[in-house]
């Protein structure tokens, strides 16, 4: 899940990272009365982020892709509360499983997309039974044949999907049939009475550049252009996935040439640069991704097109709280909160400033800031914003929204509870 820099990747700009963490020293106040009143760590999730960011990502497309659906990628994160913002946001939900569908059936969602690899007769299912609410990306040639008879004794109609895979070697091979199975596929779907196949789906991941979209869209329409006109005058949609990085980019630790393994501290070093990886504005997401479908995909059928992002717009809506329970020298600290808050070894590459709302400072310190779990991988970070840091200190790890709360995990210690920050 992570990206190595290589040395001719750009240093975080200083004064970049300096206006990010003062961006939450400004509102360390609201933090910090919230991590009193609970008295334990947390994660504060932020609607009005994401409504923000609803609001953003909307305005970026709607000008150059008119008909449009957008839709939220529960996995990123799966937060009733963040579903049910982007539901009252004007967003579709996209699930990847029968546990996010039933979640997103309770939601009161109508417009919801059923994507991913593998799905049991269960949760297809669950979905034939809300077919007026529910459209299923079907995944290969098989989950077709499993769905027809499924559907056919619920006497309903599903309308589908096919998903295309983005990359035919290795493993994201998984997802999806070939792009040159499509006419096989969709011979096969007339002989289903009960799938009215009516779309197409790919995705793409971690884009920091619209390049990976725009230029399968173009084998798309190069596709569809041999494809039976019947097929392509009844398509519907196109949904083109997620994959939108956030426009920070992606930041990382790099490790001095030679080195190997975890940094070591050493007291009279001092904070080692950070590295990020740039990403382009959505409004250049839209630009692009604009551009390639009315080049090639109208001038074949003028269907809708949908768009699934995630991480670009829960990024930012949910921070973790936390406090220093023992101080062990000047360069190590111990929280209460382990990484099985966030589920893996996240720090360990990626770097995000962890923030003494305590003793705020725009000067970062080295220290090793580690979490309580019985493991050396319990990393928050090679450092802190802060005058100082001493037991009872109040620690923030801004930006954990996406992919962090939905690898939660139930190990060793306890995953905090939320509290929703309205204002």
């Amino acid at each position: 899940m992570t990206h190595h820099p290589t040395p001719d990747q750009a240093i975080l700009p200083a004064e970049a990272l300096a206006s990010f963490v003062q961006s939450w020293f400004d509102r360390r106040e609201t933090y910090l009365r919230l991590f009193r009143e609970n008295g334990r760590p947390l994660y504060v999730l932020e609607p009005d982020v994401l409504t923000r960011q609803a609001d953003r990502f909307k305005k970026a497309f709607q000008p150059v892709l008119p008909e449009t659906g957008f839709y939220f990628a529960v996995k990123s994160n799966n937060h009733p509360g963040v579903a049910r913002t982007l539901l009252e946001s004007g967003f579709g939900l996209d699930v990847s499983s029968g546990l996010e569908l039933r979640m997103a059936l309770d939601l009161g969602a109508d417009n919801i997309v059923f994507s991913g690899p593998g799905k049991t007769a269960d949760e297809l299912k669950l979905a034939v039974d809300n077919a007026g609410r529910v459209t299923v990306l079907i995944d290969s040639f098989g989950e077709l044949q499993r769905l027809e008879p499924i559907a056919a004794a619920a006497n309903t109609t599903v309308r589908a999907g096919v998903r295309l895979t983005t990359n035919p070697s290795g493993l994201w091979r998984k997802f999806g049939i070939l792009p040159d199975q499509l006419p096989e596929f969709q011979q096969a779907a007339l002989r289903c009475p009960h799938i009215d196949l009516r779309g197409i789906q790919f995705h793409t991941s971690w884009n920091l550049t619209p390049r990976a979209h725009a230029d399968f869209i173009r084998t798309l329409g190069a596709l569809l252009a041999a494809m039976p006109e019947a097929f392509t005058r009844q398509l519907a949609f196109i949904d083109i996935g997620g994959g939108y990085w956030p426009e920070q980019g992606e930041w990382l630790h790099q490790l001095p040439e030679g080195e190997t393994g975890t940094p070591e501290h050493n007291p009279s070093r001092k904070c080692r640069p950070h590295y990020r990886l740039a990403a382009e504005p959505i409004t250049v997401f839209a630009r692009e991704i604009g551009r390639a479908v009315t080049e090639s995909i109208w001038p074949v059928t003028a269907c809708r097109i949908c768009l699934e992002p995630g991480r670009w717009i829960c990024h930012e809506a949910m921070q973790l709280l936390m406090s220093v329970v023992d101080k062990k020298g000047d360069d190590l600290v111990i929280t209460d909160a382990g990484t099985n808050t966030i589920g893996w070894e996240r720090f360990e590459t990626d770097y995000f400033p962890v923030l003494n709302l305590t003793r705020p400072d725009l000067t970062e310190r080295p220290c090793h800031v580690l979490g309580a779990l019985c493991t050396p991988h319990d990393v928050w970070g090679y450092s802190y914003f802060g005058q100082d840091i001493q037991v009872g200190d109040i620690l923030m790890i801004p930006a954990q929204g996406a992919y962090t709360y939905s690898l939660r995990q139930n190990f060793i210690k306890p995953v905090p509870d939320v509290v929703v920050l309205n204002r």
